[in-house]
């Protein structure tokens, strides 16, 4: 049931992670205020006028689900934590998650505050191509100064990072309305895989299950290679007549069992370069598009040497030359 409406619980966090990755540095100081100090659930600890780096509040958030970090953090970014769930909520709508609505930034009970399995995959999806959030969410143990316990030390609850081979987040939840939930991913042989688990009495054997199934099924294959020629391209006006380009980055795509993976490439590329070019300059891209028509991936095709502009002596007497010939 990927597009029930349910309740997510902590799992609300990662998107609380994402808006405050998207708007903030990491070093900005957040100062703790009355509403983070009287949170309810589980929490840091924090005491009002405390001044703690976002980014450390955002490990304590993720680790061991601060609600009282979550909403330091929602008023911080937000001004408000209604107005930071409100913009939570939008930028959840942009990405494709339309089945969700927040009204908080750490997912205590509110009948207004729901979204789907679906939705939290979109989410998690997204949050991967931000820095700092796989960081962030694979991080088993971390200390901080300001923790307040002897240890010093935050111990991440989501057990899949130690119960699963390549696990690298995301994370939990549970209220009495909820259930117990987990949003988890996992990295093998270049293949990420999201799964999602909503109101489960088993949620470390349901995530298991399914990772296990992504990964029987689904494979890793290297569809274009860093630093590959792809072309000769004439050259005019230079001193050379003509250069290699090569592929900036590689694109490696999931091939799935039984599939017809009719991965389409499409070069991108002009038909001639004009002197002067730099090395390592952008002149095209190649693409790789999906069987729907949308792009999947992409990579930067670059050139490999200088090459000057001829002189406007040389370049008068290749026209005299060209109109004699």
């Amino acid at each position: 049931n990927p597009d029930q409406r349910m309740f997510p619980a902590s799992t609300t966090k990662m998107m609380t992670l994402i808006t405050a990755l998207e708007g903030n540095q990491l070093d900005e100081i957040v100062t703790v205020g009355p509403g983070a100090y009287n949170a309810g659930g589980s929490t840091l600890w924090l005491d009002v006028g405390e001044k703690i780096p976002l980014g450390e509040l955002l490990y304590g958030m993720m680790l061991i689900s601060g609600n009282d970090g979550a909403i330091a953090i929602a008023e911080h970014c937000g001004g408000t934590v209604a107005d930071f769930a409100a913009k939570m909520t939008q930028r959840a709508q942009e990405l494709g998650a339309t089945g969700t609505n927040f009204t908080n930034a750490n997912g205590l009970p509110d009948s207004n505050h729901y979204t789907t399995a679906r939705d939290l995959a979109i989410m998690a999806k997204y949050g991967f191509t931000l820095p700092n959030f796989e960081e962030i969410c694979s991080t088993k143990e971390i200390s901080f100064s300001w923790i307040h316990d002897d240890t010093k030390l935050l111990r991440n609850e989501n057990q899949m990072l130690w119960l699963y081979r390549g696990a690298n987040g995301i994370k939990t939840g549970y209220t009495d309305a909820a259930g117990r939930c987990l949003v988890t991913a996992a990295k093998q042989n270049g293949v990420q895989l999201i799964a999602v688990v909503l109101d489960s009495l088993y949620i470390w054997n349901d995530s298991i299950f399914l990772l296990d199934y992504g990964f029987s099924r689904v494979s890793s294959q290297s569809l274009i290679k860093s630093g590959e020629v792809v072309k000769t391209l004439p050259i005019i006006s230079g001193r050379r007549k003509s250069m290699q380009v090569k592929t900036a980055g590689e694109i490696i795509m999931p091939v799935f069992e039984g599939d017809d993976n009719a991965y389409e490439i499409v070069y991108d590329l002009p038909e001639s370069l004009t002197a002067p070019i730099t090395a390592g300059e952008t002149i095209g891209k190649i693409r790789v598009i999906l069987p729907d028509g949308t792009e999947a991936a992409a990579v930067d095709v670059v050139t490999t040497l200088d090459v000057e502009q001829k002189s406007f002596f040389r370049l008068i007497w290749d026209k005299i030359k060209s109109f004699f010939a």
